[in-house]
Protein backbone atom coordinates (compact mmCIF):
# COMPACT_ATOMS: atom_id res chain seq x y z
CA UNK A 1 0.00 0.00 0.00
CA UNK A 2 3.00 2.34 0.30
CA UNK A 3 3.84 2.35 -3.41
CA UNK A 4 3.00 5.36 -5.56
CA UNK A 5 -0.17 4.91 -7.59
CA UNK A 6 1.74 5.34 -10.85
CA UNK A 7 3.86 2.22 -10.20
CA UNK A 8 1.65 0.04 -8.00
CA UNK A 9 0.11 -1.73 -11.00
CA UNK A 10 3.29 -1.98 -13.08
CA UNK A 11 4.88 -5.37 -13.65
CA UNK A 12 8.39 -6.09 -14.79
CA UNK A 13 8.86 -6.82 -18.46
CA UNK A 14 8.25 -10.51 -19.06
CA UNK A 15 10.93 -10.29 -21.74
CA UNK A 16 13.50 -8.97 -19.27
CA UNK A 17 12.56 -11.64 -16.73
CA UNK A 18 13.03 -14.21 -19.47
CA UNK A 19 16.66 -13.17 -19.85
CA UNK A 20 17.38 -14.82 -16.49
CA UNK A 21 16.07 -18.08 -17.90
CA UNK A 22 18.12 -17.67 -21.05
CA UNK A 23 21.37 -17.79 -19.12
CA UNK A 24 21.29 -21.47 -20.02
CA UNK A 25 23.64 -21.64 -23.06
CA UNK A 26 21.75 -24.67 -24.39
CA UNK A 27 18.58 -22.67 -24.97
CA UNK A 28 17.96 -21.44 -28.50
CA UNK A 29 16.47 -18.01 -27.93
CA UNK A 30 14.10 -16.29 -30.32
CA UNK A 31 13.01 -14.10 -27.39
CA UNK A 32 15.52 -11.27 -27.40
CA UNK A 33 15.51 -8.05 -29.34
CA UNK A 34 19.23 -7.43 -29.41
CA UNK A 35 21.68 -6.95 -32.27
CA UNK A 36 24.03 -9.76 -33.20
CA UNK A 37 27.35 -9.64 -31.30
CA UNK A 38 28.97 -10.72 -34.57
CA UNK A 39 28.42 -7.16 -35.76
CA UNK A 40 29.97 -5.34 -32.80
CA UNK A 41 33.09 -3.39 -33.88
CA UNK A 42 34.81 -4.42 -30.67
CA UNK A 43 38.40 -4.09 -31.82
CA UNK A 44 37.86 -0.61 -33.23
CA UNK A 45 35.99 0.51 -30.11
CA UNK A 46 38.69 -0.94 -27.86
CA UNK A 47 41.35 1.12 -29.63
CA UNK A 48 39.16 4.23 -29.68
CA UNK A 49 38.26 4.00 -26.00
CA UNK A 50 41.88 3.46 -24.97
CA UNK A 51 42.95 6.54 -26.93
CA UNK A 52 40.14 8.65 -25.45
CA UNK A 53 41.05 7.67 -21.89
CA UNK A 54 44.74 8.31 -22.55
CA UNK A 55 44.43 11.57 -24.45
CA UNK A 56 41.22 13.19 -23.24
CA UNK A 57 40.20 11.78 -19.84
CA UNK A 58 39.20 15.19 -18.47
CA UNK A 59 36.30 15.30 -20.91
CA UNK A 60 35.44 11.60 -21.06
CA UNK A 61 35.21 11.11 -17.30
CA UNK A 62 33.61 14.43 -16.39
CA UNK A 63 30.03 15.67 -16.31
CA UNK A 64 28.65 16.61 -19.72
CA UNK A 65 25.83 18.79 -20.99
CA UNK A 66 22.32 17.38 -20.96
CA UNK A 67 21.82 17.90 -24.69
CA UNK A 68 24.68 15.50 -25.44
CA UNK A 69 28.36 15.49 -26.44
CA UNK A 70 28.46 18.22 -29.06
CA UNK A 71 30.38 16.41 -31.85
CA UNK A 72 28.09 13.37 -31.62
CA UNK A 73 24.98 15.51 -31.46
CA UNK A 74 26.10 17.43 -34.54
CA UNK A 75 26.82 14.16 -36.36
CA UNK A 76 23.33 12.82 -35.60
CA UNK A 77 21.76 16.17 -36.47
CA UNK A 78 23.47 16.03 -39.87
CA UNK A 79 22.12 12.54 -40.55
CA UNK A 80 18.64 13.49 -39.39
CA UNK A 81 18.61 16.64 -41.49
CA UNK A 82 19.74 14.74 -44.59
CA UNK A 83 16.88 12.29 -44.06
CA UNK A 84 14.38 15.12 -43.59
CA UNK A 85 13.84 14.31 -39.92
CA UNK A 86 15.11 17.57 -38.45
CA UNK A 87 13.62 20.88 -39.47
CA UNK A 88 14.48 24.48 -38.66
CA UNK A 89 12.05 24.50 -35.72
CA UNK A 90 13.47 21.28 -34.20
CA UNK A 91 16.14 20.49 -31.64
CA UNK A 92 17.88 17.18 -30.89
CA UNK A 93 19.06 15.55 -27.68
CA UNK A 94 21.25 12.48 -27.16
CA UNK A 95 19.52 10.10 -24.76
CA UNK A 96 20.48 7.02 -22.77
CA UNK A 97 19.09 4.65 -25.38
CA UNK A 98 15.94 4.94 -27.43
CA UNK A 99 13.91 3.87 -24.38
CA UNK A 100 14.79 7.11 -22.61
CA UNK A 101 13.71 9.13 -25.63
CA UNK A 102 10.27 7.53 -25.29
CA UNK A 103 10.07 7.99 -21.53
CA UNK A 104 11.18 11.63 -21.57
CA UNK A 105 8.59 12.40 -24.24
CA UNK A 106 5.79 10.77 -22.26
CA UNK A 107 6.98 12.43 -19.05
CA UNK A 108 6.96 15.83 -20.76
CA UNK A 109 3.52 15.52 -22.36
CA UNK A 110 1.28 13.18 -20.36
CA UNK A 111 -0.91 14.22 -17.47
CA UNK A 112 -2.65 11.62 -15.35
CA UNK A 113 -5.81 10.52 -17.15
CA UNK A 114 -4.70 11.70 -20.60
CA UNK A 115 -5.56 9.36 -23.47
CA UNK A 116 -2.66 7.78 -25.33
CA UNK A 117 -3.37 5.65 -28.41
CA UNK A 118 -0.98 2.74 -28.97
CA UNK A 119 -0.59 0.04 -31.55
CA UNK A 120 -1.95 -3.39 -30.68
CA UNK A 121 0.42 -5.20 -30.28
CA UNK A 122 3.30 -2.88 -29.34
CA UNK A 123 6.68 -2.57 -27.63
CA UNK A 124 6.42 -3.46 -23.94
CA UNK A 125 8.98 -0.81 -22.93
CA UNK A 126 6.88 1.94 -24.48
CA UNK A 127 3.67 0.57 -22.97
CA UNK A 128 5.12 0.40 -19.46
CA UNK A 129 6.40 3.94 -19.73
CA UNK A 130 2.93 5.18 -20.67
CA UNK A 131 1.36 3.21 -17.83
CA UNK A 132 3.79 4.73 -15.33
CA UNK A 133 2.24 8.17 -15.95
CA UNK A 134 -1.30 6.89 -15.29
CA UNK A 135 -2.47 7.55 -18.83
CA UNK A 136 -5.61 6.04 -20.28
CA UNK A 137 -4.45 3.67 -23.02
CA UNK A 138 -6.49 3.04 -26.16
CA UNK A 139 -5.31 0.11 -28.28
CA UNK A 140 -5.47 0.40 -32.08
CA UNK A 141 -5.08 -2.79 -34.16
CA UNK A 142 -2.06 -3.24 -36.41
CA UNK A 143 -3.19 -4.46 -39.84
CA UNK A 144 -1.10 -5.82 -42.71
CA UNK A 145 -0.22 -2.26 -43.80
CA UNK A 146 0.18 -0.75 -40.34
CA UNK A 147 -1.96 0.88 -37.69
CA UNK A 148 -5.71 0.91 -38.42
CA UNK A 149 -6.26 4.62 -39.09
CA UNK A 150 -10.05 4.20 -39.30
CA UNK A 151 -10.11 2.71 -35.81
CA UNK A 152 -7.83 5.52 -34.63
CA UNK A 153 -10.22 8.13 -35.96
CA UNK A 154 -13.16 6.48 -34.18
CA UNK A 155 -11.25 6.77 -30.92
CA UNK A 156 -10.36 10.39 -31.67
CA UNK A 157 -14.02 11.25 -32.31
CA UNK A 158 -15.01 10.05 -28.86
CA UNK A 159 -11.98 10.72 -26.72
CA UNK A 160 -9.42 13.53 -26.65
CA UNK A 161 -6.15 11.84 -27.65
CA UNK A 162 -2.99 13.51 -26.32
CA UNK A 163 -0.44 11.43 -28.20
CA UNK A 164 -0.23 8.41 -30.50
CA UNK A 165 2.72 6.07 -29.97
CA UNK A 166 3.71 4.20 -33.12
CA UNK A 167 6.59 2.14 -34.54
CA UNK A 168 5.69 2.50 -38.23
CA UNK A 169 8.75 0.83 -39.78
CA UNK A 170 9.43 -2.88 -39.11
CA UNK A 171 7.20 -2.66 -36.10
CA UNK A 172 8.01 -4.36 -32.81
CA UNK A 173 6.68 -7.03 -32.43
CA UNK A 174 5.06 -7.70 -35.83
CA UNK A 175 7.75 -6.60 -38.31
CA UNK A 176 4.99 -4.84 -40.28
CA UNK A 177 5.64 -1.52 -42.04
CA UNK A 178 3.00 1.20 -42.23
CA UNK A 179 2.14 2.28 -45.77
CA UNK A 180 2.85 5.79 -47.02
CA UNK A 181 -0.89 6.44 -47.39
CA UNK A 182 -1.48 5.60 -43.75
CA UNK A 183 1.41 7.78 -42.60
CA UNK A 184 -0.12 10.72 -44.45
CA UNK A 185 -3.52 9.88 -42.97
CA UNK A 186 -2.01 9.83 -39.48
CA UNK A 187 -0.68 13.34 -40.01
CA UNK A 188 -4.09 14.50 -41.23
CA UNK A 189 -5.75 13.02 -38.17
CA UNK A 190 -3.18 14.62 -35.87
CA UNK A 191 -4.02 18.04 -37.28
CA UNK A 192 -7.78 17.41 -37.35
CA UNK A 193 -8.01 16.10 -33.78
CA UNK A 194 -5.05 18.01 -32.34
CA UNK A 195 -2.77 15.26 -31.02
CA UNK A 196 0.96 14.52 -31.09
CA UNK A 197 2.66 11.52 -32.72
CA UNK A 198 5.67 9.81 -31.19
CA UNK A 199 7.40 8.07 -34.10
CA UNK A 200 9.70 5.40 -32.68
CA UNK A 201 12.18 4.33 -35.38
CA UNK A 202 14.97 2.12 -34.00
CA UNK A 203 14.82 -0.32 -36.94
CA UNK A 204 14.28 2.05 -39.88
CA UNK A 205 17.83 1.77 -41.25
CA UNK A 206 17.69 -2.04 -41.28
CA UNK A 207 15.73 -2.37 -44.53
CA UNK A 208 16.84 -5.20 -46.81
CA UNK A 209 13.80 -5.55 -49.10
CA UNK A 210 11.58 -3.04 -50.87
CA UNK A 211 11.71 0.73 -51.15
CA UNK A 212 12.26 3.27 -48.38
CA UNK A 213 9.08 4.94 -47.09
CA UNK A 214 9.19 8.53 -45.88
CA UNK A 215 8.99 8.97 -42.12
CA UNK A 216 6.09 10.92 -40.67
CA UNK A 217 8.61 13.30 -39.17
CA UNK A 218 9.92 14.15 -42.64
CA UNK A 219 6.37 15.07 -43.75
CA UNK A 220 5.42 16.94 -40.58
CA UNK A 221 4.76 20.66 -41.13
CA UNK A 222 3.10 21.44 -37.77
CA UNK A 223 5.68 20.15 -35.27
CA UNK A 224 3.30 17.42 -34.14
CA UNK A 225 5.75 14.53 -34.61
CA UNK A 226 8.38 13.68 -32.03
CA UNK A 227 11.01 11.31 -33.43
CA UNK A 228 12.99 8.73 -31.44
CA UNK A 229 16.08 7.04 -32.86
CA UNK A 230 18.70 4.67 -31.51
CA UNK A 231 22.25 3.39 -31.97
CA UNK A 232 21.25 0.15 -30.25
CA UNK A 233 20.39 -1.79 -33.41
CA UNK A 234 22.93 -0.18 -35.73
CA UNK A 235 26.07 0.02 -33.53
CA UNK A 236 25.78 -1.24 -29.95
CA UNK A 237 22.92 -1.80 -27.53
CA UNK A 238 25.13 -1.79 -24.44
CA UNK A 239 26.49 1.70 -25.12
CA UNK A 240 22.95 2.97 -24.41
CA UNK A 241 22.81 5.73 -26.99
CA UNK A 242 19.69 7.10 -28.60
CA UNK A 243 18.29 10.45 -29.63
CA UNK A 244 15.10 12.43 -29.76
CA UNK A 245 14.02 15.15 -32.21
CA UNK A 246 11.21 17.52 -31.31
CA UNK A 247 10.17 21.11 -31.83
CA UNK A 248 12.00 23.54 -29.58
CA UNK A 249 9.34 24.16 -26.92
CA UNK A 250 8.82 20.42 -26.38
CA UNK A 251 12.56 19.81 -26.39
CA UNK A 252 13.06 22.39 -23.64
CA UNK A 253 10.88 20.29 -21.34
CA UNK A 254 12.53 17.04 -22.46
CA UNK A 255 15.94 18.48 -21.54
CA UNK A 256 14.70 19.49 -18.09
CA UNK A 257 13.22 16.04 -17.55
CA UNK A 258 16.53 14.45 -18.52
CA UNK A 259 18.34 16.65 -16.01
CA UNK A 260 16.00 15.24 -13.36
CA UNK A 261 16.46 11.68 -14.63
CA UNK A 262 20.20 11.18 -15.17
CA UNK A 263 21.70 14.65 -15.83
CA UNK A 264 23.32 13.52 -19.10
CA UNK A 265 24.14 10.45 -21.17
CA UNK A 266 27.61 9.04 -20.30
CA UNK A 267 30.24 11.09 -22.09
CA UNK A 268 32.69 8.23 -22.65
CA UNK A 269 30.27 6.17 -24.73
CA UNK A 270 29.19 9.26 -26.68
CA UNK A 271 32.83 10.08 -27.48
CA UNK A 272 33.53 6.49 -28.51
CA UNK A 273 30.50 6.42 -30.80
CA UNK A 274 31.45 9.72 -32.39
CA UNK A 275 35.05 8.65 -32.97
CA UNK A 276 33.87 5.40 -34.56
CA UNK A 277 31.52 7.28 -36.87
CA UNK A 278 34.17 9.83 -37.81
CA UNK A 279 36.92 7.27 -38.50
CA UNK A 280 34.81 4.60 -40.15
CA UNK A 281 31.64 4.54 -42.22
CA UNK A 282 28.50 4.02 -40.14
CA UNK A 283 26.60 3.42 -43.37
CA UNK A 284 28.95 0.59 -44.31
CA UNK A 285 28.52 -0.89 -40.85
CA UNK A 286 24.74 -0.69 -41.21
CA UNK A 287 24.99 -2.36 -44.63
CA UNK A 288 26.72 -5.34 -42.98
CA UNK A 289 23.90 -5.51 -40.46
CA UNK A 290 21.30 -5.50 -43.22
CA UNK A 291 23.09 -8.31 -45.06
CA UNK A 292 23.32 -10.51 -41.95
CA UNK A 293 19.74 -9.93 -40.84
CA UNK A 294 18.40 -10.55 -44.32
CA UNK A 295 20.15 -13.92 -44.37
CA UNK A 296 18.80 -14.83 -40.95
CA UNK A 297 15.29 -13.59 -41.73
CA UNK A 298 15.22 -15.70 -44.88
CA UNK A 299 16.49 -18.68 -42.91
CA UNK A 300 13.68 -18.30 -40.39
CA UNK A 301 10.99 -17.82 -43.04
CA UNK A 302 12.25 -20.90 -44.88
CA UNK A 303 12.21 -22.98 -41.69
CA UNK A 304 8.73 -21.75 -40.79
CA UNK A 305 7.46 -22.72 -44.23
CA UNK A 306 8.94 -26.22 -43.92
CA UNK A 307 8.14 -27.07 -40.33
CA UNK A 308 5.26 -25.03 -38.91
CA UNK A 309 1.75 -26.53 -38.98
CA UNK A 310 -0.31 -25.32 -41.92
CA UNK A 311 -2.88 -23.61 -39.67
CA UNK A 312 -0.21 -21.17 -38.46
CA UNK A 313 0.64 -17.93 -40.25
CA UNK A 314 3.46 -15.41 -39.96
CA UNK A 315 4.47 -11.97 -41.19
CA UNK A 316 7.20 -11.46 -43.81
CA UNK A 317 9.15 -8.35 -42.80
CA UNK A 318 11.19 -6.24 -45.22
CA UNK A 319 13.62 -5.29 -42.48
CA UNK A 320 14.17 -5.09 -38.75
CA UNK A 321 14.67 -8.09 -36.47
CA UNK A 322 11.23 -9.55 -35.65
CA UNK A 323 8.38 -11.47 -37.17
CA UNK A 324 4.97 -12.32 -35.71
CA UNK A 325 3.30 -15.72 -35.78
CA UNK A 326 -0.39 -16.46 -35.35
CA UNK A 327 -1.22 -19.93 -34.04
CA UNK A 328 -4.63 -21.59 -33.77
CA UNK A 329 -6.87 -19.75 -31.29
CA UNK A 330 -7.03 -22.72 -28.92
CA UNK A 331 -3.30 -22.39 -28.15
CA UNK A 332 -2.24 -20.22 -25.20
CA UNK A 333 1.31 -19.20 -26.05
CA UNK A 334 2.23 -18.40 -22.44
CA UNK A 335 1.58 -22.05 -21.61
CA UNK A 336 3.28 -23.05 -24.85
CA UNK A 337 6.41 -21.19 -23.75
CA UNK A 338 6.75 -23.37 -20.64
CA UNK A 339 6.70 -26.50 -22.80
CA UNK A 340 9.06 -24.99 -25.38
CA UNK A 341 11.61 -24.03 -22.73
CA UNK A 342 11.64 -27.65 -21.55
CA UNK A 343 12.81 -28.46 -25.08
CA UNK A 344 15.38 -25.61 -24.89
CA UNK A 345 13.64 -23.09 -27.16
CA UNK A 346 12.30 -19.67 -26.10
CA UNK A 347 10.13 -16.97 -27.68
CA UNK A 348 8.00 -14.02 -26.55
CA UNK A 349 4.30 -14.78 -25.97
CA UNK A 350 2.04 -12.32 -27.76
CA UNK A 351 0.12 -11.30 -24.63
CA UNK A 352 3.23 -9.58 -23.23
CA UNK A 353 3.10 -7.15 -26.18
CA UNK A 354 -0.41 -5.89 -25.40
CA UNK A 355 -1.56 -3.05 -23.19
CA UNK A 356 -4.16 -5.26 -21.50
CA UNK A 357 -2.29 -8.61 -21.40
CA UNK A 358 -5.44 -10.26 -22.77
CA UNK A 359 -5.09 -9.94 -26.53
CA UNK A 360 -2.75 -11.91 -28.80
CA UNK A 361 -2.88 -14.95 -26.51
CA UNK A 362 -2.36 -17.23 -29.52
CA UNK A 363 0.51 -15.24 -31.05
CA UNK A 364 4.27 -15.19 -30.62
CA UNK A 365 7.14 -12.87 -31.45
CA UNK A 366 10.23 -14.43 -32.97
CA UNK A 367 13.60 -12.69 -33.16
CA UNK A 368 16.12 -13.70 -35.82
CA UNK A 369 18.99 -11.27 -35.21
CA UNK A 370 20.71 -13.24 -32.43
CA UNK A 371 20.66 -16.96 -33.40
CA UNK A 372 22.70 -18.08 -36.39
CA UNK A 373 21.16 -19.98 -39.30
CA UNK A 374 21.91 -23.39 -37.79
CA UNK A 375 20.20 -22.54 -34.50
CA UNK A 376 17.28 -20.97 -36.38
CA UNK A 377 16.76 -24.21 -38.32
CA UNK A 378 17.02 -26.39 -35.22
CA UNK A 379 14.95 -24.10 -32.99
CA UNK A 380 12.06 -23.65 -35.43
CA UNK A 381 11.90 -27.41 -35.99
CA UNK A 382 11.69 -28.04 -32.24
CA UNK A 383 9.13 -25.27 -31.77
CA UNK A 384 6.96 -26.64 -34.55
CA UNK A 385 6.96 -30.04 -32.85
CA UNK A 386 5.90 -28.46 -29.54
CA UNK A 387 3.10 -26.58 -31.31
CA UNK A 388 1.96 -29.75 -33.07
CA UNK A 389 1.70 -31.52 -29.72
CA UNK A 390 -0.83 -28.91 -28.62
Amino acid sequence: MFFADRVSKLHGSAIREMFKLLADPQIISFAGGAPSPALFPSEQLADITAQILKNNPAVALQYGISEGYTPLREFVQSRMKAAGNLGDSDNLIITSGGQQALDLTFKSLINEGDTVAVESPSFIGGLNSIKSYNAKIKAVPVLDDGLDTEALEEIAKNDKIKIVYTIPTFQNPTGITMSLAKRKKMLELAEKYDFFILEDNPYGELRYNGEEIATMKSMDTDGRVIYAGSFSKILSAGMRLGWCVARKDIMEKIIICKQVSDVHTPVLTQMAAYEFCSRYSLDEHIAKSRELYKTRCNAMLSALERYFPKDCSFTRPDGGIFLWCTLPERIDTQELLKKAVQKKVAFVPGATCESDDKSSANKIRLNYSLPDEGKIEKGIKILSEVIAEQ
